[in-house]
């Protein structure tokens, strides 16, 4: 299945449109606009989940045989992301600290080909499609503090610096390099644009050799929709890109099975960590989460079912009522601080902290500082936060305060997981591990394995469980991109 720049989005229309003649078939019934609070263990299983109705405000409790997490990823613990403002961690969170093992949550996958930031209200950022590296090359200015337009640039003055660096590949490079790469330039101050954080795509030569008829044919939709954003024309002048954050290869652990730690809870998709290791594989939405919802559940829930005894359960069961008691507490607290702090201005404080010091390149030295900074915006939230309205009906700040109270914690883990981790790998970038020409130096005899967190209790240290990694039909190796 392939439809050049738009196949993540096709793959998104063509499940939703089945998932939706299901529901005409009344063989789905449909809560749209919810938000997962908690999940409900009933001797010790998954039976059902509280959700909170984001237009009403009303609790609700939903029973079952079992639960099935499908909520994504939580690229949005950074504020910016290319992810939907909508993708929280809650749901997953939730379950981890009912005793679902999280595994490997410092991998995180930064895609180079994202429009930069343009400045403090921008509330999400914009993937533009890997598929343009295929014709474009990137540039930036060889001399330091450059202003000049790129068009005025001679050939001389530019450093295609993914083609120096790695000419078996070039332009091709994968996503973590590629992304590194961009970060080295602009912190060696050759950043282009107002803010020196990005770098050129430039389609000079491709429109040259092919013509702008052949470019507009493969690339068009996504060359309007950058001049739309920045009012600039890519067949004339350069795009300006830059790394964000794009998808989470961490997760809740599963097995086989796709099932947690918890019995009958299942994980499907980017919400749980088992396909991706510290790289994100390829075409992931097709991989992953068609292949855990099409292949693999279908078959492995009926085995759940059959070889459970699971006595018969409703929302009445004194489980749930302790559940959604808990969820009311935590909303009447977020209204009770009556603080002065905007939630949006917390969780910048929080995705700088997380950029900065556990984005593209990691140290001892940063890891440290944001366990000791993310705690204190941890206490700025619970004290001085402010939540206006009430529960009852669509409030969006209390929906951005419960998200956020969970992505500082899963924040504090993430940090805690890559100073554990002391190597570098895939999107796991170790300055203090790389080769002498800077690439990523892994350590297969302390590291080949999964890091599975065990949540002990607020206030307590994690506990650090290890899968060990097994390579039978293929040897590790390498990889080289020179």
């Amino acid at each position: 299945f392939y439809a050049r720049g738009q196949t993540g989005q096709q793959l998104l229309i063509g499940a939703y449109q089945s998932m939706m003649r299901m529901v005409g078939e009344q063989r789905i019934e449909y809560f749209p606009r919810r938000d997962m609070l908690d999940v409900v263990l009933v001797d010790g299983k998954a039976r059902g989940i509280i959700t909170r109705n984001l237009v009403t405000g009303e609790l609700e409790s939903h029973a079952g045989d079992a639960v099935l997490l499908c909520t994504g990823g939580y690229g949005n613990v950074f504020y910016l992301s290319t992810n939907a403002k909508g993708c929280n961690a809650t749901a997953i969170w939730r379950a981890h600290k009912k005793g679902a093992y999280f595994g490997n949550p410092c991998y995180t996958q930064i895609h180079p080909t994202c429009i930069p930031v343009s400045g403090d209200h921008q509330s999400k950022l914009t993937l533009m499609s890997e598929s343009l590296r295929n014709d474009g090359r990137v540039w930036v200015s060889k001399k330091k503090g450059d202003k000049r337009p790129p068009n005025e640039i001679p050939e001389e003055d530019r450093d295609y610096y993914l083609e120096r660096k790695y000419p078996s590949y070039g332009n091709l490079a994968p996503r973590d390099i590629s992304s590194r790469a961009a970060k080295e330039a602009c912190d060696d101050g050759r950043g282009v644009g107002a803010s020196g954080l990005a770098v050129y795509l430039d389609f000079r030569d491709a429109i040259k050799r092919d013509g702008r008829d052949k470019i507009e044919e493969r690339y068009g939709n996504l060359f309007q929709m950058y001049d739309k954003i920045t009012a600039e024309n890519p067949y004339e002048v350069p795009m300006r890109i830059y790394p964000a954050v794009h998808y989470t290869m961490g997760g809740l652990w599963v097995d086989y099975n796709l099932q947690s730690t918890i019995p009958g809870l299942h994980v499907l998709g980017e919400a749980n960590f088992s396909d991706h290791g510290a790289n994100r594989l390829g075409a992931s939405a097709l991989m992953q989460g068609l292949a855990d919802g099409y292949f693999v559940i279908p078959a492995t829930l009926p085995h759940y079912i059959a070889s459970n005894k699971l006595e018969k359960v409703t929302t009445e069961h004194p489980a749930f009522k302790e559940a959604r008691a808990d969820v009311e507490a935590r909303i009447g607290k977020f209204f009770s601080i009556k603080g002065t702090q905007t939630v949006d201005e917390l969780h910048k404080k929080l995705g700088h902290v997380m950029w900065e010091d556990c984005g593209m390149a990691r140290s001892k030295e940063s890891l440290t500082r944001a366990l000791k900074e993310i705690p204190k915006i941890r206490e700025e939230f619970w004290n001085d936060v402010r939540v206006p309205g009430d529960a009852k009906g669509f409030n969006q700040e209390l929906e951005k305060a419960a998200r956020l109270a969970d992505f500082m914690e899963l924040g504090e883990l993430m940090c805690r997981d890559a100073l554990e981790r002391e190597e570098s790998c895939g999107g796991h970038f170790r300055t203090e591990y790389q080769t002498e020409d800077g690439e990523a130096k892994r350590d297969d005899e302390k590291f080949c394995h999964v890091a599975a967190w065990e949540h002990k209790g607020d206030g307590v240290a994690p506990t650090r469980h290890v899968e060990e990694l097994k390579f039978e039909e293929i040897k590790l190796a390498t990889r080289s991109y020179k």
